[in-house]
């Protein structure tokens, strides 16, 4: 075959590979480009939230929640849908008042705050004195606590309202009543048991609770008779709530006195006595007085009270 044939064949093939590429360019059928307008149809599907800025990126799709996680309206902001607060049933109001009460009393002994004791009243020629060796004849309204409840003392000085059918009055614990009294039997004065019922009756079932009063004034101190350096008795009267803890202060530092059953607290050694007392009611309240210097048999005023719970 002559050459030129040749070379127009070839200039032929060439014309029409060219239409070829040309053709396929236009259809859109690049993979780079199909892959790239899939992507951006997916991201634009996605319904943006209202007032969201255009070109701003676009949130993640939303996802729902199930059921275990999804907090109730009763429930207040963070907290855990899987670790609830306790609740407490309020069919049983006085266990509740009750467990509140007595967990802020943490050195309560057997007479604590918010709980409801039974027993019988009974009553006796009473003066306000008795082993709580406090001075007869200032409060007509007292009471001698049965021994279980006395506690060796502990009761002294608690203010305790008792209440019967015919009536209720607030009396102040200043004597132990031994033998015959049961535990939650108090004997009151002749003038509390009136407010009750009529002496005639001699008896009547109550209910008692310890109490935290308003118009107490301020607590005194007293040394026992006898008391010196060497060897001292010291009481607290007039203390609103009951007393945990009576301690002076030592060369060591405060040291805790043991409280004998007429209602002192003993320093046999003499450390601490006529220094600085530091006392402690049943809910942890402490009161320290300074300047009490050992004046046997003397009340000396302090100017400080036990807050009212």
């Amino acid at each position: 075959m002559p050459r030129r044939w040749l070379f127009l064949s070839a200039a032929s093939a060439l014309v029409v590979v060219s239409l070829v590429i040309v053709l396929l360019q236009g259809d859109g059928s690049d993979p780079g480009s199909r892959d790239a307008g899939s992507v951006a149809g997916a991201r634009a599907s996605g319904a943006s939230p209202t007032g969201s800025t255009p070109g701003s990126p676009s949130p993640s799709p939303t996802r729902t929640p199930t059921p275990s996680a999804s907090p109730t309206s009763a429930e207040s902001p963070g907290a855990s849908v899987h670790a609830p607060s306790p609740t407490v049933s309020a069919t049983r109001p006085a266990e509740r008042s009750t467990r509140a009460v007595t967990a802020s009393a943490p050195l309560a002994g057997r007479i604590k705050p918010g709980v409801t004791y039974r027993g019988v009243a009974t009553f006796y020629d009473a003066d306000g004195g008795g082993a709580c060796m406090y001075d007869p004849g200032g409060d007509v309204l007292t009471g001698a606590m049965n021994s279980a409840d006395y506690e060796s003392a502990r009761a002294c000085g608690a203010f305790v309202r008792v209440d019967a059918g015919g009536g209720s009055v607030t009396v102040r614990i200043t004597n132990e009543c031994p033998g015959d009294c049961a535990p939650g039997q108090i004997d009151l004065s002749a003038e509390a048991f009136a407010r009750l019922a009529a002496p005639s009756a001699g008896r009547v079932p109550i209910s008692w609770t310890l109490v935290s009063p308003s118009d107490t004034g301020t607590v005194s101190v007293r040394y026992k008779t006898g008391s010196t350096r060497w060897w001292c008795g010291i009481q607290l009267i007039g203390h609103r709530n009951p007393l945990a803890r009576l301690e002076v202060r030592t060369g060591g530092g405060w040291r805790a006195l043991p409280r004998a059953g007429y209602n002192y607290f003993l320093a046999e050694d003499g450390g601490g006595c006529g220094g600085s007392i530091r006392v402690t009611d049943i809910y942890g309240e402490r009161l320290t007085l300074d300047g009490i210097a050992v004046r046997p048999d003397t009340v000396q005023p302090t100017g400080v009270q036990f807050a009212r719970h």
